[in-house]
């Protein structure tokens, strides 16, 4: 196993050609929502990469520094230009981990690839990202095609699950998702309804009782947790007692925070492992929980990965590469990090389909194990 943990204090003098714009650093940027409301999907990230960036430069082996450069798009497309901007005009940034939500990505991966300058994400799933031929866009993480047939093998599988309604945000990512779930049940022979909740609605009273009035078995929700915790405790109020699941979105301690008791037993996939409970990744979350006095979270351990995966190409090209050069030689890598093997097809898209679960339980989220573990237990 490769771990990229460069590097130490720099004695390179970097030039505006290449990387670090003369000022003598290599900037490593992150889209995301670093406020606004699902702000606790970006913070996970963030500390990954900054825990990556830190370790590298204590590491002595490598004449550059690097530093860490936040975008701060809210998680909302509005505001997707504007973070993509601020990373395109800092000559030292030579790639942008993110964005980390499909809707800025979608929005900021055409300045990106104007500019010349990689966009990995190692979040953003929504399927069509890869297939617009964004010139520099790379995704580092199963796209919902793999999670939304996951969940339809689950369900599939589940003594008494016949019918299931599926509800999207009315956002690219749960759109997306919600899409793939949709069509992966009715292959499985599952009874279908479909409804879209806008996110931020004020009230989920009124999803919650068309969810409990359908009597569908199972609700498949497609969007993030600073929604699906007040819709949650809507349908426990109305009384539904059906299996309910989530994604990535929603992967979060800070869902069961907002919905309380009516969190218990919802399911969550995620494409990315649980980083506190895979014997690759123990010593990078003990190191996380020292650094930062939080376990790691969602996506967590695959953003450390992306950016030492980033440092190991820089290193490979001597230190100095242009953003284009930085592009090139990531779309062609293979990395073997702490969570997965990441290499990308000739479309930026990751090769690689694993698909985890997850549960509330006793107030917490607990990890189940990949999908051919579950689905049918």
């Amino acid at each position: 196993m490769r771990l990229a943990i460069p590097v130490a204090a720099s004695t390179l003098l970097l030039t505006g050609c290449g990387g670090g714009g003369g000022d003598g650093s290599i900037k490593i940027g992150f889209q995301g929502p670093l406020s606004g409301d699902n702000v606790g999907l970006g913070e996970n990230m963030e500390r990954g990469i900054q825990l990556a960036i830190q370790e590298a430069n204590a590491s002595g082996e490598y004449d550059f520094e690097l530093e860490y450069f936040p975008a701060d798009d809210g998680g909302v497309e509005g505001q997707a230009n504007t973070a993509a901007q601020l990373a395109i005009d800092d000559t030292s940034v030579v790639a942008v981990i993110g964005p980390a939500f499909s809707g800025p990505a979608n929005v900021a991966a055409p300045l990106y690839g104007e500019a010349g300058l990689t966009a990995i994400s190692s979040s953003a799933t929504d399927p069509t990202l890869t297939q617009q031929e964004f010139p520099t866009f790379l995704r580092a993480v199963p796209n919902d095609n793999a999670q939304g047939a996951a969940m339809a093998e689950f369900l599939s599988t589940q003594e008494g699950v016949e019918s299931v309604m599926v509800i999207d945000d009315v956002t690219a990512y749960g759109e997306g998702l919600a899409g793939v779930a949709e069509s992966s049940l009715r292959d499985a022979g599952l009874n279908v309804q479909r409804e879209s909740v806008p996110d931020d609605t004020v009230d989920y009273g009124s999803a919650a009782r068309t969810v409990v009035d359908s009597g569908v078995d199972a609700v498949i929700y497609a969007g993030y947790y600073a929604d699906l915790g007040p819709f949650a405790t809507r349908l426990d109020e109305a009384g539904y007692d059906g299996i309910g699941i989530s994604g990535d979105g929603s992967n979060d301690s800070e869902f069961v925070n907002l919905a309380g008791d009516a969190a218990e037993g919802w399911y969550l996939t995620c494409p990315c492992t649980d980083a506190n409970e895979n014997a690759a990744t123990e010593e990078f979350a003990q190191r996380y929980q020292e650094e930062y006095d939080v376990a790691p979270g969602t996506y967590s351990a695959e953003s450390y990965d992306v950016a030492n995966m980033i440092i190991e190409q820089i290193a490979e090209l001597g230190g100095d590469p242009s953003r284009e050069e930085l592009y090139e030689a990531l779309a062609g890598a293979e990395y073997e990090g702490l969570t997965k093997t990441f290499s990308f097809d000739d479309t930026g898209e990751f090769e690689n389909e694993a698909i985890y679960f997850y549960q509330v339980e006793g107030g917490e989220i607990g990890y189940l194990g990949e999908t051919s573990e579950v689905a049918g237990s």
